[in-house]
């Protein structure tokens, strides 16, 4: 459960209204959670903003790493992951290391999306609030809800993606027409899927998203049918159409197959940005990644080089000794027999002294004898 101050926003809603909880972190009570309460005629909605615990011997808790990821430009994602990774390696949290090295750049686009949700707080709840209640709206096919959500929808759309290209542009990154319109498309997907929703919600998109092809894109409708609706063929007065209508209808078919075929042109070629968008980020990822490599092989060239320095420099010691020692050696055979020298001329030195003292005393005792 996560820890910490809780806001409130909008009326109070009874106790038994329905309620859609969204919760970040990872167990340790960091992160953000998003709590919604409905019923007709009542709406709640609170964040909640948790303290966490940090992880003992770390200096981030991993989800709050990611998060400052995802709220980092593309352009600085790559260098930071790795730095991030790294210092979690370092404070021995390897699993915490695979998550983050684990993260994909985001597109711009999708970086954009996440940067609105984060500066522009209150905005976003109020968003995600209009996009449940127009998901709502369809499911229970409620006519007037329709026609009154889809008022508000196209105009809150435009101004929010013009708020994101504002707030990149500030942030020293300008977004071209096509990543304008991808961040429309997010914020439209956002509306009509919860799946959408909750990605956005969780402020790490990676990619933009693409709205369900069965919710439709412009201000709605006035009769509040869902859309992809047929409608129901109206009784003529005549049992034979007539050569007008047959031709209205052969046009309104061409119209109809036209548009079908614009709009497949459209996802494909929304695919196809996104899948290049994907591409591009793959490969500043393998870029950066190659260049981290390349930088430990280049550490590892220097250690070896230092390695082998201070072989060669020890082995140059020990013949140097080896030298010494056998050098030594000969010193010390040469002074053994100096010595053994010296000592059989002090044995011969001290045999001729008793030599020479005993003839001393015969000499001696021959001369105090009779005359």
């Amino acid at each position: 459960m996560l820890s910490g101050r809780q806001r409130t926003y909008g009326e109070r809603a009874p106790d038994d209204a329905h309620v859609i909880r969204e919760r970040g972190g990872d167990g340790t009570g960091a992160g953000t959670g998003l709590e919604v309460r409905h019923r007709p005629g009542g709406w709640k909605l609170a964040i909640m903003v948790g303290k966490g615990v940090r992880r003992p011997g770390g200096t981030h808790d991993v989800e709050e790493v990611l998060d400052e990821l995802y709220a980092t430009p593309p352009s600085d994602f790559v260098s930071l992951r790795e730095q991030r990774a790294a210092a979690a390696r370092t404070d021995g949290r390897p699993q915490d290391a695979r998550r983050i090295h684990a993260a994909r750049r985001p597109t711009l686009a999708a970086w954009a999306a996440n940067l609105l949700l984060r500066a522009r707080g209150q905005e976003s709840r109020r968003f995600l609030e209009l996009g449940r209640a127009l998901r709502e709206a369809y499911g229970n096919l409620d006519a007037e809800g329709i026609k009154e959500l889809s008022e508000q929808r196209r105009s809150i759309v435009s101004a929010l993606s013009r708020q994101a290209a504002e707030l990149a542009g500030e942030a020293g990154h300008r977004l071209s027409d096509a990543a304008r319109q991808d961040v429309e498309a997010t914020l439209r997907a956002v509306l009509a899927d919860q799946d959408a929703a909750d990605r956005w919600a969780a402020g790490r998109l990676e990619n933009a998203l693409t709205p369900p092809a069965d919710f439709p894109a412009g201000a709605g409708t006035t009769t509040g049918e869902p859309a992809g609706a047929v409608a129901a063929p109206r009784p003529s007065k005549s049992s034979q159409p007539s050569a007008r209508s047959r031709a209205k209808d052969e046009l309104a078919e061409r119209r109809r197959r036209r548009q079908e075929q614009e709009d497949e042109a459209r996802r494909a070629a929304e695919s196809a940005g996104r899948r290049l968008g994907e591409l591009r980020a793959a490969h500043a990822d393998a870029e950066g990644e190659l260049r981290h490599a390349q930088d430990r092989q280049d550490q590892a060239r220097r250690q070896q080089a230092e390695a082998e320095q201070r072989l060669s420099r020890a082995e140059q010691d020990l013949r140097h000794a080896q030298e010494d020692l056998r050098r030594a050696e000969r010193e010390r055979r040469a002074a053994d027999e100096r010595r053994r020298a010296a000592a059989d001329a002090v044995a011969r030195a001290e045999q001729e002294a008793r030599d020479a003292e005993r003839k001393l005393r015969r000499l001696t005792g021959q001369t105090s004898g009779p005359a």
